[in-house]
């Protein structure tokens, strides 16, 4: 199919009739003429604006896109710098799908570099075992997160450019722990 361009477009649409010529010599001529490579423009900046509503190929609404999503996370430690770090925190905290379960917590420690375990207490009741540990009615609410005493994370190819080489420590972990957990949970750390 070819393509119509706006001046045969305006053409087209031109009224009809003595008043209004066709000679492209004419005011009116001319006219028609400067507005076909502003019409162009328009359409390559809707084209444009498309682009920007996936956060992949977002450059000019990014900032929307991160404000939305509440980024940059304090709780990641490094903000990103590059176009293309910011664009994966975006999709990464788009995709994200939450959940409450044991395996969602290790797999967001994981991605962000650390190995734990984790401890759910089971409450005491008169059918349990004589040698279960006596917990009540608050530990229902309550894990405990088991990681290395001192996770060393090192920088690697994927990693942001103003990282440091290795950092040591667990409070990016426990910010992760207790901004995604349930609201009416208590999370408790133990080092290993």
């Amino acid at each position: 199919m070819e393509r119509v361009s706006y001046r045969q477009i305006i053409d087209k649409l031109w009224p009809r009739g003595i008043a209004w010529p066709r000679d492209p010599n004419t005011l009116q001529g001319k006219l028609r003429a400067a507005l076909t490579p502003e019409m162009e423009r328009v359409e390559q900046r809707i084209q444009e604006l498309l682009d920007e509503l996936d956060p992949r190929t977002s450059v000019e609404l990014l900032p929307d896109w991160e404000r939305m999503l509440g980024l940059p996370d304090n709780c990641r430690g490094i903000v990103p710098s590059s176009l293309e770090q910011r664009r994966q925190a975006v999709i990464t905290k788009l995709r994200a799908i939450g959940g409450q379960s044991r395996q969602y917590f290790i797999d967001l420690a994981a991605l962000y570099g650390f190995a734990i375990e984790i401890l759910e207490f089971d409450l005491f009741t008169c059918e349990s075992l004589c040698t279960e540990s006596l917990y009540d009615e608050p530990w229902a609410y309550t894990f405990k997160v088991i990681a290395p005493a001192l996770t060393v994370r090192d920088m690697t190819c994927e990693s942001f450019c103003n990282e440091y080489l290795t950092t040591w420590g667990n409070e990016i972990l426990e910010c992760l722990i207790n901004r995604y957990k349930p609201a009416h949970t208590i999370a408790l750390f133990e080092y290993a």
